[in-house]
């Protein structure tokens, strides 16, 4: 009865034990000595204490053996099991339960040391640091021209000039644009504008081409000119810009023309330039616009011009100083990326002596434009 309180007691303690030994039954009753020393045999190779005189003969029938899931009732020592001690079951059942105390040696021999666990946001931030400095000197040590031993060098000769013309900035290309073609609507007679520009070049080297002209209808054009520019690349983002500037209309005025073009901070878009006439007149003009995504397609312009002189010139109506400004608003929906109509105001203003030159000839120096147009590039 004792022998059966204690198997009882650890066999309550030990699920583990009880999976081990489910499957397990009396042996009958016609069992001989032999049969119960090789189950003492098989029990210790699994690591169970057993007596070595658990097979002596009881005497005693086997009683019946009790259900697979009902292992608390089971009688450990009729069926030849010693008892266990209480430590030694806990242990047991750590080594089942418990993977961190298990020893990895014992798995097969797998080296669990070297193995990651860890997840891979932990390998995320246990990246190397990427190598700073030159590449190994074995990266450049092959030879110069290696696909010509696949390809045949005339085939990859046609090949590396291509490349070169499109990738190292030696291929030209043509770009045109309207910036503004408008209709406006003003008091007095309604008017139109142009304002042109476009290129033929590469990368680096271009010869840019601009025009822009305004009036009103049924009359001469009150101003009209085209220029004509190299330009070079100085930055990522800027253009200097020099040439010939000459006048359509009015008194003939030739410029020798320098400037810049390009992209400022925050996007605006900047045209720049001073222009040196055959007459010795100095005079300069900045452009300034920013295009304000308000969809995908419908884009807010803002736009500035400023015109200033460094003497006065009668006959041309203009002022020393500050000769004028615009300011404008465009709204405009692009149907296509190089199609857009748009509609927006636009107010004009001659400062200084130039608004009086203006008022003698009588003409109002602050006009506002309401304008609809089109621009486009291809």
């Amino acid at each position: 009865m004792r022998l059966f309180a204690v198997m009882l007691l650890a066999s309550t303690a030990t699920p583990a034990i009880a999976q081990d030994h489910s499957g397990h039954a009396m042996p009958p009753a016609s069992a001989t000595e032999n049969s119960c020393q090789q189950e003492a045999d098989r029990h210790r190779a699994m690591g169970h204490s057993v007596s070595d005189g658990s097979c002596a003969p009881t005497g005693e029938a086997p009683a019946e053996p009790p259900a697979a899931d009902d292992h608390a009732t089971m009688d450990h020592a009729a069926m030849g099991h010693a008892a266990m001690d209480h430590g030694q079951v806990e242990a047991t059942d750590r080594s089942h339960t418990d993977h961190a105390s298990m020893s990895h040696g014992e798995m097969g021999g797998t080296d669990h040391s070297a193995m990651n666990h860890a997840s891979p946001r932990d390998a995320q931030m246990d990246m190397s640091p990427i190598p700073q400095g030159p590449p190994p000197a074995a990266a450049s040590s092959g030879p110069a021209h290696a696909a010509d031993a696949i390809w045949g060098a005339g085939a990859m000769r046609a090949s590396r000039d291509a490349l070169r013309v499109e990738a190292g900035g030696l291929m030209s290309r043509f770009w045109f644009q309207a910036d503004r073609a408008e209709y406006r609507a003003r008091e007095g007679k309604d008017g139109y504008l142009w304002d042109l520009q476009g290129y033929y070049g590469g990368d680096i080297d271009k010869f840019w081409f601009k025009s822009e002209g305004e009036g009103s209808f049924g009359e001469q054009p009150e101003g009209a000119e085209i220029q004509g520019l190299w330009s070079h690349a100085i930055g990522p983002w800027w253009d200097l810009q020099a040439g010939i500037r000459q006048d359509l209309t009015g008194p003939e005025r030739t410029y020798a023309v320098v400037g810049v073009q390009g992209l400022a901070p925050y996007l605006f878009e900047i045209d720049a330039a001073a222009f040196l006439s055959t007459k010795g007149d100095l005079t300069a003009r900045v452009e300034a616009e920013l295009d304000q995504r308000v969809t995908q397609r419908l884009i807010l312009q803002p736009r500035t011009e400023l015109n200033l002189a460094a003497q006065d010139i009668p006959e041309l109506g203009i002022g020393a100083g500050f000769d004028s400004i615009e300011l404008g608003l465009r709204l405009r929906y692009e149907i296509a990326r190089e199609f857009a109509p748009y509609i927006g105001v636009e107010q004009e203003w001659k400062l200084g002596q130039s608004a009086d030159f203006a008022r003698l000839a009588g003409e109002d120096p602050s006009v506002t434009n309401y304008v609809i147009g089109v621009r486009f590039w291809f």
